[in-house]
């Protein structure tokens, strides 16, 4: 067998993975690889200016294709800085696959220069971390790190090299090579009998989608079941796109956060939910007496240890999304059970029809939700969405709507700032060579701009458009009750010190463009705008909208004693 150099096989690898795009920052350790790149082609990379960017650029290409994405570094610090955006892929559930480099492997014990134990520093917040150690094995532990991070519940892998190791020659045939096999988890059919009794027995059934669902591609699953059935769904953040929320069952969101009105009245009225690629994550579920009540629960998952964590539901499944569906559908049809939606839809569709929550601010300072009205109106269905933490991440779930998997993405459950800017990136990036036309937009405050704001110039380097809007109050914000500890169930007020950076100013700095808004009026021009500038400059494009300095958002505890700010139409 003919012998290549060892980041050779690895690059083939890669292409052969389904790898087009990769993003990183080179450095000595890490060279090799690099070469190999160049020397392979067909990978695609973009330089970041840091290391944590590059983590959340591979995170929003992975999130867009469904496949790994894949992040570089060098060795020391660089590793440390991916730590944050394996700890986000993790915690949702995106397939990643961090490359470091490495100290020589006979220094690793004398405390090299830039040598950090990253396999130990990183294995919390990974499905796997591991450093190869003999050559030969590169192309092997490289097919179970993609076998990895695409099985089970999908998460992040990180690869350690060492210098030495990786300028070695190995033997290895590419055209006799391929990936490995993911094998199926598939429902056992006497649990999926017994979820359809529950759902056919009870009067109030819910249907809970999750992000993995998403993640399954199991939303036209989802979508037909319940329309043979006639149950309402529901979706959770992560969950967001899985059915269109224009859709006649769609029964919003529950929560002490991201939630609507008429989703927590809805889930609260219910008698059986049938929770599918769902965590019953503590913001969802707020205080869990309330949430549990008297109502059963199916709850089925991909990962096995998920069932029961948060607390036992009355049947468990361990699946994957789509093929659980696909079964629970068919038995259905093999019982004639279907039926169309009665009663209780009619119920939903009146909660919807009377506990919305207002939006049509014309007030100035500008508020929130006006924002959301008009981006709501303004983006069409396909149009792909990255959002954070904060604030906005709360209004964003409570007023912005999503129709398709996929497009609405956002850091659920480790909610780094800066996140939206990279992420964007790499779900441009992601587009470019099947939806080249498509529309990408990240909503971001004002604080969590200043995060990993740099990557600005990646964008701009490469050629990335998209247009940022930013939910913009001016002001950081502080605590009242500052010595108490932060607890969700305790209700505060919010207040505001001035920060007063000039984020226009910042976006021109970075060769990009950008316009302030403080009338409610302008905001569909600025966006407009904006859109049309993003095309022509080929960069990212910022709308910065200034809202009220104290704004309050809708939240309590449980999802019953959720509390109302403004009054509703």
């Amino acid at each position: 067998m003919a012998k290549m150099p060892a980041m050779e096989a690895v690059v083939e690898v890669l292409t052969s993975e389904g790898v087009d795009t990769a993003f990183g920052c080179p450095g000595a350790a890490i060279l090799p690889l690099y070469k190999a790149m160049e020397v392979r082609g067909g990978i695609e990379h973009l330089t970041v200016r840091h290391e944590e960017g590059a983590t959340h650029m591979a995170d929003g290409w992975a999130r867009t294709t469904g496949r790994v994405g894949v992040a570089i570094g060098t060795s020391g610090p660089a590793g440390t800085n991916m730590i944050t955006g394996l700890y986000t892929a993790m915690a949702d559930s995106v397939p990643i696959i961090c490359i470091t480099g490495q100290a020589a492997s006979t220094k690793l014990h004398q405390e090299a220069f830039q040598a950090v134990d990253i396999v130990a520093v990183a294995t919390p917040v990974t499905k796997w971390a591991v450093q190869i150690k003999e050559a030969a094995t590169a192309p092997w532990i490289f097919r179970e790190a993609f076998r990895i991070a695409r099985s089970g519940r999908p998460g992040p892998v990180l690869i350690d090299i060492p210098v030495d190791v990786a300028q070695e020659l190995i033997e290895y045939d590419p055209a006799i090579d391929a990936p490995l096999p993911v094998e199926p988890v598939r429902p056992h059919q006497p649990r999926v009998e017994r979820a359809l009794d529950l759902l056919l027995e009870s009067d109030r059934p819910l249907i809970l989608a999750g992000g993995g669902v998403i993640t399954a591609g199991a939303s036209a699953e989802l979508r037909e079941l319940a329309e043979y059935l006639g149950i309402p769904v529901q979706v959770t953040l992560m969950g967001k796109g899985a059915i269109d929320e224009d859709h006649p069952l769609f029964a919003g969101i529950t929560g002490v956060q991201t939630s609507q009105r008429y989703g927590n009245a809805s889930f609260l009225e219910s008698d059986t939910v049938l929770a599918v690629g769902a965590r019953f994550g503590d913001r969802h579920t707020g205080t869990l007496d309330v949430y549990r009540g008297e109502r059963k629960f199916v709850h089925v998952d991909i990962e096995p240890t998920q069932l029961g964590k948060v607390f036992p539901p009355d049947v468990g499944i361990v699946s994957d999304a789509r093929l659980f569906l696909r079964a629970l559908l068919d038995t259905a049809k093999a019982r004639g059970a279907g039926r169309p939606a009665g009663a209780w839809a009619a119920r939903i569709g009146e909660l919807k029809a009377t506990l919305g929550r207002r939006e049509d601010f014309d007030s100035v300072p500008i508020k929130a939700p006006r924002v959301y009205k008009e981006i709501n109106e303004i983006f069409g269905p396909d149009t792909y969405f990255v959002t954070a933490i904060g604030l906005y991440q709360i209004w964003g779930g409570q007023h912005q709507k999503a129709y398709k998997p996929r497009r609405y993405q956002i850091c659920g459950q480790a909610g780094p700032l800066g996140w939206e800017i990279p992420a964007a990136i790499g779900v441009r990036k992601a587009l470019e060579r099947t939806e080249p036309d498509a529309e990408v937009v990240g909503i971001v405050g004002d604080y969590g701009f200043q995060y990993l704001v740099e990557e600005l110039a990646v964008a701009a380097q490469y050629d990335v458009p998209f247009v940022l809007i930013m939910i913009n109050n001016e002001y950081l914000g502080l605590i009242r009750q500052a010595s108490l500890p932060y607890d969700m169930n305790y209700q505060v007020d919010i207040h505001y010190d001035e920060f007063g950076t000039d984020n226009v100013k910042v976006m021109e700095a970075y060769g990009c463009s950008g316009r302030r808004v403080t009338e409610p009026g302008d905001i569909r021009d600025a966006i407009e705008w904006a859109r049309k500038q993003a095309v022509a400059t080929s960069r990212p494009v910022l709308v910065e909208v200034m809202i009220e300095r104290e704004a309050n958002t809708p939240h309590g505890p449980a999802i019953d004693a959720v509390r109302e700010f403004e009054p509703a139409p």
